[in-house]
Parts: structure tokens; sequence; C-alpha cells
């Protein structure tokens, strides 16, 4: 009974951290109106999300890990930071110049599959049939909800989309390492390590091309910036981090179904993008499809 309430807590968290994450996409593109770059929007969340892991690490400093921790695991910390966040993060935020949001996420929504594959792949972990069809059913109501707005994405849907594909694919594998390298470090070291190696990629980078100039934005862009960095980056960071230790990485991909649905909703309302019938519908099956794997899984304990 415990790991059945364990298992429902871990889902309702993943969900939350999945609308979290997609407002992102919606206030990225807010802070686009602006005439203001990728990297310098991307620059800015991570400048205001870094007091909040340096003050955790510090506040967590003498936690003692549960279990052994070797200098290869530290590595392994940089590695992930530098692909899941810093490398995803930059895909995304120079693929959303080129596509709208609500396409952003649709081909974000890639990455459960590549989850499950690498988890197949690296791990061992078997691809269940009730996976497989939850995925199957998801990603049809994903495909209902965006037919639409395929169509008319315009001439840069290629370019976007392609990085977007990228974003999936890095932040893919940052999910899959979380899988084993959280019961290490445990879960707000280990996310904390990940974001503060993420943002000292992004300093860096920005450091060697530098657009523009940090101090000449209008205040919108720091508000979005601020937002982009509490709201979608530190919050949902840990609450991801959570779930996935509560329901694995492989449940959590298909919770995050939820994401483009939570994204049409957003866009709708802050970019006047409109929500068809048909979208709609998608986003039931996708509810759907989400509630079959909770479900099922319950009756499993």
């Amino acid at each position: 009974m415990k790991s059945t309430q364990s298992f429902i807590y871990g889902v309702l968290i993943g969900v939350l951290a999945v609308v979290l994450f997609s407002s992102k996409a919606v206030m990225v593109k807010l802070a686009y109106q602006y005439e203001v770059d990728a990297i310098s929007v991307l620059l800015l969340r991570m400048l205001f999300s870094f007091p909040f892991y340096l003050v955790i690490i510090y506040l967590y400093r003498n936690e003692k890990p549960t279990m052994d921790v070797t200098r290869k695991d530290y590595m392994w910390v940089v590695f992930f930071g530098f692909v899941g966040y810093y490398l995803a993060s930059y895909f995304d935020f120079v693929g959303l110049t080129y596509i709208k949001a609500s396409l952003e996420r649709i081909i974000l929504f890639v990455y459960p599959t590549i989850v499950l594959f690498f988890n197949k792949l690296f791990l061992k972990k078997p691809i269940t049939k009730i996976q497989a069809g939850a995925i199957a059913l998801t990603y049809l109501g994903v495909v209902i909800a965006f037919w639409d707005e395929v169509n008319i994405s315009g001439a840069d849907t290629v370019l976007g989309g392609f990085l977007i594909f990228l974003s999936a694919v890095t932040y893919a594998s940052y999910l899959v390492g979380t899988g084993w390298l959280i019961p290490k470090f445990g879960v707000v070291k280990f996310t904390s390590y990940a974001m503060l190696v993420s943002c000292l990629c992004v300093f860096i980078h920005y450091g060697f091309i530098k657009e523009a100039d940090l101090f000449s934005f209008p205040w919108q862009v720091y508000g979005y910036g601020f937002l982009i960095a509490v709201f979608a980056t530190v919050i949902p960071s840990f609450l991801v981090s959570t779930s996935i230790k509560m329901i694995s990485s492989s449940n959590f991909a298909i919770v995050a179904g939820v994401g483009p649905i939570s994204t049409i909703i957003l866009a709708a309302i802050f970019l006047n993008e409109k929500l068809t019938l048909l979208q709609f519908f998608g986003a039931l099956i996708v509810i759907i499809g989400i509630l079959v794997v909770s479900l099922k899984k319950q009756g499993n304990q």
C-alpha cells in the first residue's frame, strides 16, 4: 500500500514538474518579442538560477552520501550537467527562434522513446507492453493535437525541428543518467551539482561569443529571465529528480506526455496560438495514456 501511494505521489510530482518545464518555452517566446538573442536569454536563466543552487549546495554540504561516491561518479555528474542541461537548453533555446512553442514541445516529446531506448541499451531494462502501449497512445494524442500546427510551421521548421530534436536526445541522456547517480548523491545534491555545471558552461559560452550587452535589455526581459530561472528551472529540476527516484526514469518519460498539452494551453493563453477541436481531442488521449500507466502500475503493487 505504501509503495502504491509513493508511486501516485511520484506521478503527481512528475506532472507538476512537466507543467512548470512546459511554461519555459512560452516565456522564452515572450522574451524573444523584445528582440533578444537565444544565448542572452539562456544566460539570464542561468544567472538567476546559479545563486539558488549555490545556497542549496552549502546547506547540504555536510550531508553524507548513502553510497560510496568515486571520482568517476563526479566525472559523470559533470558530463550529464554539460549534456543534459547545457546542451539540451542551448539547442532548445536556439530552436525556439525558428519554430513555435507548441511545435517545440511536440518534438521534445520524442525523448520518452529515447529514454526507453537508452535504458534498454545501457541499463538492460526491458520495455514492457504497458510502457509501449502508453507511449503509442500518448504519441497518437500528440500527433492529433499538432497535425494542423505542423502543416503551417513555415520554412524554418526543418532547422528548428532538428535543433529541438538534438535537445530531446541530450535531455534523454540526462534522465537516464539520473537513474543510477541519484541514489549515490541524493536528489538535492545531484541536481544542484548538475545545474551548477550547466550554469558554468553557459557563462563560458556567453563569454566567448557575447552577442549583446547584458545590461542593455528591456526590464521585461530580465523579468522573464527570473521567472524562467525559478519556476521553469530551479523548482522543476528538483521535482523531476524526485519523481524519477520514486517512479523510475522510464515511467517519468511516459508521465511527461502531459507536457505538449500544457504547452498548447499556455501558448494559447499567452501567445494567442489557436486551439482546435482536434487539439483538445489529442490532449484527452494523452491524459488517458498517462492515467493508464498510473492505474496499471497501482494494480501491480
